[in-house]
Formats: C-alpha cells, sequence, structure tokens
C-alpha cells in the first residue's frame, strides 16, 4: 500500500501547511511545543523505516516461499531434517509477520503526521509525549495507557 494513496495527505514539504499541522501536535507539561524540523525528522525516519522493511519484507517473502517450494523434496529425509526443515520454515514465516506487522506501523504512524493526529494517544487523547514519540515513533499510546494495556 502506498502511503499517500490513502490518505488525505498534508504535503510535509510545504513548509507553510508543516508549520500549521506542527501546531495541532499535541506535547506534555514541560515539553516544546513540535517544531517543523522536528517533524520533518519523524517523517523521514519513518519514509527510511518503510522502504528499508519493505525491502527486507520482498526477501524474507522470498526466502519463505524458496523454503516451502523445497519443503517435499525431502524424499529419504530423516524425522530430524523434516523437524528442522519446519523449524526453519516457521522461524522465517515468523520473521515475515513481525515485519509485516512492523510495517504497517510505521505507515500508519507516517499517516497519523499527515492526518495530523501524531502524538495524540488513540485511548485517552492527551499527548503521547513529544520524546516519547520521538524516541519511538510508532508509538499510539501514552505511558499511562500503555502500562494499563500491558497489566490486561
Amino acid at each position: 500500500m502506498a502511503i499517500n494513496d490513502s490518505l488525505s495527505t498534508v504535503d510535509l514539504t510545504d513548509a507553510k501547511e508543516l508549520a500549521k499541522l506542527v501546531r495541532t501536535f499535541p506535547v506534555r507539561d514541560g515539553e516544546k511545543p513540535w517544531t517543523a524540523k522536528d517533524v520533518r525528522d519523524v517523517a523521514d525516519e519513518l519514509t527510511a523505516d518503510i522502504d528499508r522493511l519493505t525491502a527486507e519484507l520482498a526477501a524474507a517473502d522470498a526466502e519463505l516461499s524458496d523454503l516451502l517450494r523445497n519443503s517435499g523434496d525431502g524424499a529419504g529425509d530423516d524425522q530430524a531434517d523434516s523437524g528442522s526443515s519446519a523449524l526453519e520454515r516457521e522461524q522465517e514465516l515468523t520473521l515475515v509477520n513481525n515485519t509485516r506487522d512492523m510495517l504497517g506501523q510505521t505507515q500508519r504512524a507516517l499517516a497519523r503526521i499527515q492526518a495530523g493526529t501524531f502524538g495524540t494517544c488513540e485511548v485517552c487523547g492527551q499527548a503521547i509525549g513529544k520524546a516519547r514519540v520521538q524516541a519511538f515513533p510508532r508509538a499510539t499510546l501514552c505511558v499511562t495507557c500503555k502500562q494499563r494495556e500491558e497489566r490486561r
């Protein structure tokens, strides 16, 4: 999915649009407001991550396809070889799924920037915290809501 296909996008390279947009991003008490440079840096990092994850996903998909294609070539293999092959396929499948999930989270983070909802907790609507989002741009929950989620 191309990022710009599914969004009512704000052009992050347009300085005036970006300056208006960043004023809507919440910050916690004691934090400095978002600047256009802050947001552009995060967006650039997310875009680079999308490119990297897309390439990793393509490579992992190809590896998984090879493993699945060759899974029936074990005529005469003993049980240990079959088990080893099954474990390798399972590990590759886990890698593909994890990469796909990370790619989706990264795309959603970039979409939140462009939609003007970046830095807002999806549960309580409060600021996630600028420092938290800069450290982990895929964050969708403030620390309080994340802790509550992890206790469940």
